[in-house]
């Protein structure tokens, strides 16, 4: 491998399959390879994460090793289990930034004894438009200035550990209507309005520290056509011009349509990696999915040869490679200890909010209705039903049944409690609902209430997490 390949294999950060490092990952990593992604697909719990670390820190003590856990609703180490902590939604509602640095403190440290260098979170995206199909539960709020302090405190609680933060998705997705998973989103600001609203969370998280922000894959009219991860308007003028960032550029997943729509899947994964390069990116996410050695050669072929014909100059990689090395930091040394969910129940429980008598007199039956999860979220365990059964002897837990299961079902009981994400924005969880007709039923709403939740008694959780169900079912219980 020549010296230009080298120098572009180590701004990569590619994702792999399974539980250990495959061969080529850990050889590339002696060669050079920036770092790696983990994802929920590479976890089973702390102590296998922390053994998988360690294995790839074997071959190159100064790898980067970044995982996307937000907590809440996206969690990677938790996937088998439901978050210890409730997502940033639920931080907004309990409205304590102290509580939010506390919570981020928590699972920086717990990252830092898994051997973690980089955690992708928070989001300083706002939750903003009802037809938004990717942030909701993942953004602190809708006012910019609230959201402003928590992502503020996130990124001093999680960097404390020595686990950088990495704040997403610059410059703001949550007022765009398309997921940039799979399409390209158009985000209709005008340069002042972005100022005042989209920017301000990202100002405050650069002022707290933040040693890296995220590009994300969606176009500013004002700032031409292309997506931020391509634009060197959005990542060189305005988010180090004008807001003064030193720090490294992470790019979002580079095989997500917003960004290599254009080119055409795989085959425009390494055009968009010169791209973002060009545009001022300093380190590439490579991808969600797992990828084979194939792909990570035709991407450092093509950033050399970018180099070769002009197209890339030589000092602006070496820059980026530069920025990307500073994410090698290894994080402060943590024993790996059981985890705890005391304080992530402290801030599910503040986070509630409650309309009407949502009190249990005795057993009821309890319907989980499950809608699909974001792409960015994926499976995971939710649901109250679990736990309220554990705490009210004689209560019946369905999943996902039908009109006629849950009316049958319901004579049994004196009361009923239903429990839906985000029932607002899919049709056939409130079709669900209509259908119950007169049935008394006490609503849970897990995910972004929507603008009107109606007049039954409800609980609203702001989050998916595992505390969060509990907290759901102490209240039902309380």
């Amino acid at each position: 491998m020549s010296t230009l390949e080298k120098l572009a294999e180590s701004v990569l950060l590619p994702a792999f399959g399974g539980t250990s490092a495959p061969d080529w990952v850990r050889r590339r990593i002696g060669e050079g390879l920036g770092g790696v992604v983990l994802f929920g697909r590479n976890v089973v719990d702390d102590a296998q994460v922390l053994e998988l670390t360690t294995q790839l820190r074997s071959e190159r003590e100064d790898v980067i090793i970044g995982i996307d856990e937000e907590g809440g609703d996206v969690t990677r180490l938790d996937v088998n289990t439901g978050s210890f902590v409730p997502g940033p939604l639920a931080l907004g509602a309990a409205g304590d930034p102290s509580l939010t640095t506390a919570v981020a403190a928590a699972l920086g440290e717990r990252l830092a004894a898994c051997g973690l260098t980089l955690n992708l979170a928070p989001c300083a995206d706002l939750t903003l438009a009802a037809e938004d199909p990717i942030i909701g539960v993942r953004a602190f709020g809708s006012s910019p200035t609230e959201a402003a302090e928590h992502v503020a405190a996130y990124v001093t609680g999680m960097q404390k550990f020595g686990v950088a933060t990495c704040v997403k998705h610059f410059p703001g997705h949550g007022a765009a209507g398309e997921d940039s998973h799979k399409s390209l989103p158009v985000l209709s600001r005008t340069e002042e309005e972005l100022r005042a609203i989209e920017l301000v969370p990202f100002a405050a998280a650069i002022k707290a520290g933040t040693r890296a922000i995220m590009s994300g894959h969606l176009v500013v009219p004002p700032w031409g056509e292309r997506p931020a991860t391509l634009n060197s308007r959005a990542l060189v003028d305005i988010l180090r011009g004008e807001l003064g960032f030193t720090g490294a550029i992470v790019t979002d997943a580079l095989d997500m349509a917003g960004v290599v729509g254009s080119f055409g899947n795989n085959a425009g994964i390494p055009a968009a990696s010169v791209g973002a390069l060009i545009a001022g990116a300093d380190a590439l996410c490579i991808g969600g999915q797992a990828f084979e050695e194939s792909l990570v050669d035709a991407i450092t072929a093509a950033v050399a040869e970018a180099v070769r014909s002009g197209a890339l100059p030589e000092e602006r990689l070496a820059e980026a490679a530069r920025r990307a090395s500073e994410l090698r930091t290894p994080p402060v040394p943590t024993p790996v200890r059981p985890v705890d969910l005391s304080l992530g129940l402290r801030a599910a429980r503040q986070a509630i909010r409650v309309q009407g008598d949502v009190r249990l007199t005795g057993p009821a039956l309890v319907v989980d209705v499950e809608s699909a999860p974001t792409i960015a979220a994926g499976p995971m365990p939710w649901g109250v039903g679990q736990y309220l059964v554990e705490k009210v002897p004689g209560s019946k837990s369905l999943r996902n049944a039908g009109r006629d299961e849950i009316l049958a079902a319901a004579k049994e009981f004196d009361q009923v409690v239903i429990v839906t994400r985000e029932a607002y924005r899919h049709g056939h969880v409130r079709e669900l609902l209509e259908s119950l007709g007169d049935l008394d039923f006490i609503h849970v709403e897990t995910g972004v209430p929507g603008a009107d939740p109606g007049s039954r008694p409800r609980i609203d959780t702001f989050s998916g997490s595992k505390v969060s169900m509990i907290a759901a079912a102490e209240r039902l219980t309380t």
